[in-house]
């Protein structure tokens, strides 16, 4: 089961890991830690950054999900209606923004774990037989992430039913689901690029480059 359906499908029963749990047992969301201090991306990502999106923003997502899924199991237990249909936008928002920045600390990597180093394998295959090389793919990218208005971010997918690559833009904090799998993500709001590159987001765009963990795509390629 993906990670999204993990937040979405409250009362499945699934125990997961990296701060998904269960919240039929009783247990609340958790922030994941890092495998990286938070300075180790630099200079692509500034420390002070990474800091405040894990520790602020991330945080935030993590306590606003446990609130949302209280009052959803409240009101299933109330048998009201109306007021878990209320809660979904709710859910989806806060529970995207948990899904979302989960994946992205993971396909995250200091350059001397492997940041930056470019994808090999069956997923550089994908990649050159889609768009011709991985310089080609870069560019494509950075012209989604260039594309999306106001906050979103942009995946590297796999299509489960045909097992092609695809990239796709997300609006706010939806998370990747039904027939796509997330390979790779990069954040474009303004919480995760601002203090260093004010106004010059496609710097950021460029740089992020270089601490991209394609050891993680891979693994996500291929499961």
């Amino acid at each position: 089961m993906s990670l999204a359906a993990r937040i979405v499908r409250p009362s499945a029963r699934v125990v997961s890991t990296r701060g998904f749990v269960n919240p039929a047992w009783g247990q609340k969301h958790t922030l994941p830690s890092l495998s990286y201090d938070y300075a180790a991306l630099e200079p692509a990502i500034a420390g002070q950054i990474m800091e405040i999106h894990h520790t602020k923003h991330h945080q935030t997502y993590v306590n606003s999900l446990n609130e949302a899924e209280e009052k959803l199991a409240a009101a299933q237990h109330a048998n009201d209606v109306q007021a878990q249909i209320n809660l979904q936008p709710l859910l989806k928002f806060h529970g995207g923004g948990h899904i979302n920045h989960s994946l992205f600390w993971e396909n995250l990597a200091p350059k001397k774990d492997g940041g930056g180093e470019l994808p090999t394998g069956e997923l550089m295959t994908a990649i050159e037989q889609t768009w011709g090389s991985f310089g080609q793919f870069k560019k494509t990218f950075n012209t989604y992430l260039a594309g999306i208005q106001g906050s979103g971010w942009s995946w590297l997918v796999k299509d489960t039913e045909t097992g092609k690559l695809q990239i796709i833009s997300l609006p706010n904090q939806d998370p990747v689901v039904g027939k796509y799998k997330p390979i790779i993500g990069v954040d474009a709001w303004e919480h995760a690029y601002y203090l260093q590159y004010q106004n010059r987001k496609a710097e950021y765009f460029g740089a992020i480059w270089d601490v991209i963990n394609w050891k993680t795509g891979e693994e996500r390629f291929k499961a």
